[in-house]
């Protein structure tokens, strides 16, 4: 058993229903899944993160959870999710599922119960008031001139109850014991059924102290609990936590050892995207010196360049966002919420193949695990006519075959559309035909993530900043026990030539393994690193002692 699996995964996230369908009723399923499982396995995943797959009335993309112990019918049955397991553990691969509990659907029982009676014991699930607080705080999915407040008045109830998002998710209170008492149950659950860890949605809100909740003691417990218990159940799971929160906050949620095993580094995010706009590495390299220096062996953040929701530039000031908006957003559709960006990164990059390598050469060699969203490996791009963050959650394209061949039902069937036609449409990209190509994107990701397992030193190391003396030019380098890996990344449209400042003890034996052309020998004597147009160059040297 390796219980630091996860330092060094390549996770792959998807939802089943826009992943592939078998029975052929427009909707993916557990076993279109469990059949795509050996292409993932080639392409080098090691961790599937799936989004939620719980009963519900899916009006949040199943964030709105109705039965935690219940499968979405359109998916499968828990026989199904079984078999995606055993499967998915034979070619090498781990499971982890999404687990929103700071809120649930008003169509839980639990919060039809809530609405019935004061006296009732599911009352204080929930938050409710009698009367709605004059500084009532925005819910976080208002647009502009919506009604923005996070308290929704039921007339059943005659109350007020709190909602961090959409009004149909009321927030759970999380500082009721019972309730902890029901979230454990639901983890040793699924944990029982084969899942390796969970990815925890908003973990901030759940420590808002809001109308009646009120925390006896320090409020991280509950997730020191959480930790405890997961590892009891299974001494190899993990806690994955969503914290969009400055980089200060990281180690409260990762304590000493004690909570969250990772956390997405959203931070590092927004500012490779301010890094991509401007064409300077500097904003990237400012943000990764704000990484928490007492991150341990046993801690790791995930980054990744795309998610399923909007690109959420909220960590940049107002005119460093204007700045992302106009390079990458300039039309008013193609934001969301007033803070994000709802295209995929393909077309965010223009579907430059040199900027969506240079990106990806990012993702696998910055600190921490890297985390891939569908179809960012073919170069996936949206539909803009599709409403909100369903723009980029259109479905996997498999083929230049009905459908993409996702699925053989009706077009009106599909459970969200198909890009057909233009430079994204699945005639031009699919799977299928890259796989058939040496030279496609989806070839290049492969032997990019094969690189990335052979030298695991980017996910264990420590990590430091190169002066570089160029500020188009990133340079960083991660030690461990087993060696240093060393990455040069020229975020311009010019070709340059930086001159290495590093020890010399650093510089010996420091060969080049990867990059975007294959550049002449590093010569240590004459340290300098030259890098074309949006070009990339992996180094790596082992420890003598080994």
């Amino acid at each position: 058993m390796n219980k630091y699996w996860y330092k060094n995964a390549i996770i792959y996230s998807l939802d089943v229903e826009t992943f592939r369908d078998s029975n052929g009723d427009g909707t993916g399923d557990f076993k279109g899944l469990k059949n795509a499982l050996p292409y993932l396995s080639s392409l080098g995943v090691t961790c599937l993160w799936l989004l939620p797959i719980f009963e519900t009335p899916n009006r949040d993309n199943g964030y709105d959870v109705k039965d935690y112990y219940k499968i979405d019918p359109r998916l499968g049955d828990l026989g199904h999710f079984a078999q995606l397991i055993d499967a998915a553990q034979e070619e090498g691969i781990r499971v982890i599922i999404d687990l929103a509990v700071n809120h649930t659907s008003t169509e839980h029982f639990w919060f039809q119960e809530s609405r019935k009676s004061k006296d009732s014991k599911y009352r204080d699930y929930y938050i409710w008031v009698d009367e709605k607080p004059k500084d009532a705080e925005k819910n976080m999915m208002a647009e502009d001139g919506e009604d923005s407040s996070s308290w929704k008045y039921d007339r059943t109830a005659k109350a007020y109850y709190f909602h961090s998002f959409y009004a149909h998710q009321p927030d759970l209170n999380i500082s009721n014991p019972q309730v902890q008492e029901e979230i454990f149950r639901i983890m040793h659950f699924w944990l029982k059924l084969g899942v390796s860890g969970f990815r925890i949605d908003a973990a901030p809100h759940m420590f808002k102290e809001r109308g009646r909740m009120d925390f006896d003691g320090d409020p991280h417990q509950i997730f020191r609990n959480f930790r405890e218990f997961v590892e009891t159940q299974k001494p190899d799971a993990i806690l994955l936590a969503e914290v969009d929160l400055d980089p200060n906050q990281y180690n409260k949620f990762l304590g000493n050892e004690d909570q969250m095993h990772m956390l997405f580094n959203f931070y590092v995010n927004n500012f490779m995207y301010l890094a991509f706009a401007r064409e300077e590495a500097t904003p990237l390299a400012r943000a990764l010196q704000r990484m928490p220096e007492e991150i341990t062996e046993k801690e790791q953040l995930a980054t990744f360049l795309r998610n399923h929701d909007e690109l959420n530039l909220d960590k940049l000031s107002r005119n460093e966002r204007e700045e992302v908006f106009k390079a990458f957003a300039p039309e008013e559709n193609m934001r969301i919420f007033g803070r994000g960006i709802r295209r995929r990164l393909a077309s965010i990059l223009g579907n430059d193949r040199r900027k969506m390598e240079l990106a990806h050469s990012l993702l696998f060699t910055l600190p921490g695990t890297p985390v891939l969203r569908y179809g960012e490996e073919i170069g996936m791009g949206e539909d803009l006519s599709m409403e909100g963050r369903s723009s980029v959650r259109t479905v996997m394209q498999w083929a230049n075959d009905k459908n993409g061949g996702f699925s053989t039902a009706p077009q009106d069937k599909l459970i969200r559309n198909v890009i057909s036609g233009g430079d994204y449409g699945y005639e031009k990209v699919n799977v299928s035909d890259q796989l058939r190509d040496p030279d496609s994107f989806l070839t290049w990701i492969s032997k990019a993530i094969d690189y990335r397992k052979e030298f695991p030193e980017y996910g264990w190391g420590r990590n430091q900043i190169i002066d570089t003396g160029n500020p188009h030019v990133l340079g960083h380098f991660t030690k461990s026990a087993k060696g240093m890996g060393v990455a040069f990344h020229n975020f311009s449209g010019k070709e340059i030539t930086v001159e290495l400042e590093m020890k010399e003890e650093d510089l010996k034996d420091l060969v080049d393994v990867f990059g975007n052309i294959r550049y002449e020998k590093f010569d240590p004597e004459k340290p300098k690193v030259r890098l074309t147009p949006y070009g990339y160059r992996w180094m790596h040297k082992k420890h003598n002692f080994l």
